[in-house]
Parts: structure tokens; sequence; C-alpha cells
């Protein structure tokens, strides 16, 4: 919401901004459960454990930054302070719940069981296991295309993919080992190769090549009967999932000809992700990275949360000094 959320090792940060144009920034330490559990960073484990964390992580991103931006300081209703009395927690816990619980079941109705049951039916049409898993796999990314097409004339979701935009050029930027000024993270482009839709896109390729085998199990097996296959396919998500994640980083860090043509289906995607951000925007990005990698600036002054209240990036730099800008007014 307004803002954008940057992680670094050992911290996460997030950085909105308000309607009065400041630039509130929140910094949270940050433990990967690859290093309580060691168990946990293994290779092909770490790539669902790293999904289930992003999916959280990101619900609770959302609900941070919409009360960083003090959307949510009007009065409750009767009817919402009689919910929150019944259901004995607060409001907003209780629409974020509701909002987890119906983005769970889009999902899975969407890219789950609708694309089972177009499977089912090329099953019942007498379509080789190859044929109808690739055609089901295909339905996969035509839907997801077309969510992401639709859900685009939203302003508010253009405005957060511009935002998406701004996040991707700020870590190239950072990358590059250029100062983090709008100027230089503006030159930068909006594709990234470790970005999440790319890891959705290759989840689905992955998905076509993993559920072929399973799929002629199933036949082997007689079992063709549709809530079956689709707890089934439900079931193989943490694996696809864990095969994705090693992908992804493969294709992230390898500068080979074969890489570059692997990952150009997920740069692509990312066109209708991202959008060129504005100045401000980039200055939001900046912040949030500054934040993750060196904490909240000491001179700025806190809300009553504990948030740094920023009126410019330029305050987020470790090397700033407010009495030298004083001076420099002066």
């Amino acid at each position: 919401m307004e803002g954008v959320m940057m992680r670094s090792p050992d911290r996460t940060a997030i950085a909105v901004r308000r309607p009065d144009r400041s630039i509130v920034v929140k910094c949270t330490p940050y433990v990967p459960l690859s290093k309580k559990h060691k168990w946990m960073g293994l290779p092909f484990i770490r790539g669902a454990v790293n999904m289930v964390t992003m999916l959280t992580m990101g619900m609770t991103t959302l609900q941070d930054s919409t009360n960083m931006l003090g959307i949510l300081d009007e009065e409750p209703s009767k009817f919402e302070k009689w919910l929150a009395k019944k259901l004995g927690k607060g409001v907003d816990k209780i629409v974020m719940g509701v909002a987890i619980i119906l983005a769970v079941a889009l999902s899975i109705g969407l890219f789950m069981a609708l694309p089972a049951f177009v499977e089912q039916l090329l099953i019942k049409a007498g379509m080789p296991v190859w044929a109808y898993t690739l055609l089901g796999g295909v339905v996969k990314i035509l839907i997801l295309i077309g969510y992401m097409v639709a859900v685009s004339f939203v302003p508010d979701v253009r405005r957060t993919f511009q935002y998406h935009g701004a996040e991707h050029k700020t870590v190239y930027c950072h990358e590059a080992e250029l100062p983090l000024t709008p100027e230089n993270a503006q030159t930068f482009t909006t594709l990234h190769p470790r970005c999440g839709t790319a890891f959705l896109l290759i989840v689905f390729f992955i998905s076509i090549l993993l559920f072929v085998p399973v799929n002629m199990l199933l036949k082997q097996l007689g079992v063709n009967q549709y809530f079956v296959r689709l707890a089934c396919h439900l079931l193989m998500l943490p694996i696809v999932a864990g095969v994705s994640y090693e992908v992804l980083k493969g294709l992230a860090h390898a500068s080979n000809p074969v890489a570059r043509v692997l990952r150009w289906p997920g740069l692509q995607m990312q066109r209708l992700t991202t959008r060129r951000p504005d100045e401000g925007m980039l200055e939001c990005a900046i912040s949030a990275m500054n934040a993750a990698l060196y904490g909240l600036p000491g001179h700025a002054p806190r809300t009553k949360e504990g948030w740094a209240i920023l009126h410019s990036y330029r305050e987020s730099d470790p090397d700033y000094r407010p009495e030298e800008t004083a001076e420099a007014a002066e």
C-alpha cells in the first residue's frame, strides 16, 4: 500500500508514502528459518519453506503498510465494534483473516481446481496423459496472464505495480554499487531475474513436467476421480515449489546463453506486474533499502509506534548529517 518492502539478511524494512508526502519507515529484525532449523535451508526443502514465508510476509506487510498510512485511524462502525467484541479480536485482524482465506480459496480455485477440471474433460475425451497435462498447464498460464492484465486496470493495483518497478530498479542500483538516488535507479530496467513473478511462471512450467509422471501413475492405478486428482496435485505443490526455487536461483546467477533464453519468459511476464515508477516511488524504495541495510536513522523523529518519519529519502542514508543540511540552508 503506497510503499515498498525490502529485506536484507538480518532485517526487513517497509517505507510508505503518507498523504502529507512524508515517508514513514518501519524496520524489523529478521532471522531466516534456515538459521533456526538447519534442515529448512536444504536444497529443494528451502523452496517450499520460502514460499510459505513469503506468503505470510506478504500479508503481514500489506497490513503493516495499511497501518502506517494511517487510513485505519477512523472510528470503527457499530457493526465492526460488535464483531470485534464477539470474536475477541481487532477489526483489522478480522479483515485480514477473511482476506487471507479468500485469497487462498481464489488461488486454489483459479490455478488448481479449474485447470484440473479442464484436464478431467480431456481425460473423458480420451487424450493421452502428456497431452492433457500440457493443456492443463497452458490453461494455468493463460489464467495467470489474464488475471494480471485484468487487475492492471485497477488504479490502486497499477500504482502497486509502479512501486514494484521502483523496488527492482533500486535493487539493480544497489547491485551495481552506485549511489542510491532516484536519478541513478531510474536508469535501470524494471525486469529482475529473481522476481516472484518469474518464480510463478517457473512453477507452472515445472508443474507440467512433474505432473506428467504423477498423472501416468494415477492412470495406471485407475484413479480418474476429479477430487482425488486435485488432492494429489495439491499435495505435490511443496515439491513443485522446491524444484522451482532451485531452478530460479540457478537461472538468476547463471550468465550463459541457455540461462538467458530460459530466463526470458519470466522477465517478459514482469512487464505485466511492473511499471515505470515516478521519483517519489523511487524515494520510498531507496528509503526501504537503506533501512534494510543499515537500520532506522537515529536522527529521525519517531511515531508512537516507533516508526521513523523522513521528509526526504536522503535522510535514510547512513552518511546523512542533519547539522550539515541545516548549515547549508543558512
